[in-house]
């Protein structure tokens, strides 16, 4: 285990004044609706003006568009943007991991397609892994790529694809070589990348929260067509690939911070007075005080893996304890806030912080799915610890 305390640099402190003054010019208390960590809403204008500062592919090469920027530089922007619920979600995840992924797997020609236009916040990515009949056993994925003239053809259905409406491409964990009786099922897997708007045979339809709301999708191939040049990294080398790619997912700020704009908002409100000399106040303050402890005790631990990314090592293990401690607090966040409030929760409350807690209530449950449920995270920490392959 490779959690060692750590503290930001002068260098890295100028960066994190610099965000929340450009946080505070854009985005000024009061003038818009806060979202909830990564699933804030898309706002393309917004993170084009992210990207004119340098802060989108921070850390991909400046010969592909990037700043050459450390994991974590990219923690701390990525921090901020969380904490103040800025609209980070059209280039969240091409930032996050695609673009590394194509820059460290990828060919020179995907390079040059993809990261300029990643790093200028010009394009939106969605992930293809998880399967209807999949489960959380990722290794089990059943969508398949068979040989073609030039190519490679699809068929199968990928499922909670996050934002696949609204995103430009998505990348996409294939099966290309059959699965034999006995053989490893974790070979023969590959990566590709997909257009989502402009591909014959690919269907997208919506899974709606129970509010209505569409973020997650069912994605489904009919014989569709990917070109050889499609292909990220070495057939058969996506599950290696896809490891590489989860710590990159798992260990960032984006585990532990959803619900917080929510406390921050009820602070907000208290300190207006609107519940000034009310037992709740006092209950409030003591709940600040325990969620704060834990949040700097979160953040330590994620920000230790960061560092272990810039020292060029695969924080596999570290991040997915990063990611299951993570999930776990934001669940047990947003109840204690049920408890604190016992009202009928509704997203039409006058109450900016009523509304937001409505919120985390319809989705903090798939907090609990996205990057890995808790039982897998658990298996992948402790086959690691054991010396074996997760």
């Amino acid at each position: 285990m490779r959690f060692t305390p750590t503290e930001l640099t002068t260098d890295e402190l100028a960066l994190q004044t610099e965000v929340r003054a450009f946080l505070a010019d854009e985005l000024p208390p009061g003038s818009h609706e806060p979202g909830l960590g990564m699933s804030a809403r898309h706002d393309k204008p917004f993170s084009k003006k992210m990207a004119e500062r340098g802060w989108v592919g921070m850390a991909l090469p400046k010969e592909w568009g990037g700043s050459d920027k450390k994991a974590v530089d990219r923690f701390i922007v990525v921090e901020e943007m969380l904490r103040w619920g800025a609209p980070v979600g059209y280039h969240w995840v091409a930032d996050r991991q695609t673009g590394n992924i194509i820059n460290k797997f990828g060919t020179d020609e995907q390079r040059e397609r993809f990261l300029p236009p990643i790093c200028r916040g010009e394009l939106g990515f969605s992930i293809g892994m998880s399967e209807p009949d999949s489960g959380s056993d990722l290794a089990s994925v059943s969508t398949r790529a068979e040989r073609d003239d030039g190519g490679w053809i699809v068929n199968g259905t990928k499922i909670w694809t996050s934002n696949a409406h609204t995103n430009d491409w998505f990348i996409c964990l294939l099966r290309t070589t059959p699965l034999e009786d006995g053989s490893n099922k974790r070979e023969g897997l590959s990566q590709v990348l997909i257009d989502l708007h402009n591909t014959d045979g690919l269907e997208l339809s919506p899974i709606p929260f129970l509010n209505g709301e569409h973020h997650f999708n069912e994605v489904s191939f009919t014989d569709v067509f990917v070109p050889d040049e499609n292909v990220v990294g070495q057939a058969g080398m996506g599950w290696n690939q896809n490891t590489t790619e989860m710590a990159y997912e798992r260990g960032g700020p984006d585990r532990w911070l959803s619900p917080f704009s929510t406390v921050e908002q009820l602070l907000r409100e208290i300190q207006r007075g609107e519940m000034a000399g009310t037992a709740l106040h006092d209950r409030v303050t003591e709940l600040f005080g325990e969620l704060t402890a834990r949040w700097w005790a979160m953040r330590n631990l994620s920000l230790s893996v960061s560092r272990l990314i810039d020292a060029g090592e695969a924080p596999s293990i570290e991040s997915s304890l990063v990611k299951e401690m993570g999930t776990r607090f934001e669940i047990e966040v947003i109840e204690k806030l049920v408890e604190l409030v016992d009202q009928e929760l509704t997203l039409e409350s006058e109450s900016l912080f009523q509304r937001l807690l409505a919120q985390c209530v319809l989705t903090g449950p798939g907090n609990t799915i996205r990057g890995g449920t808790i039982e897998i995270l658990r298996s992948v920490a402790a086959k690691g610890l054991q010396g074996l392959p997760a």
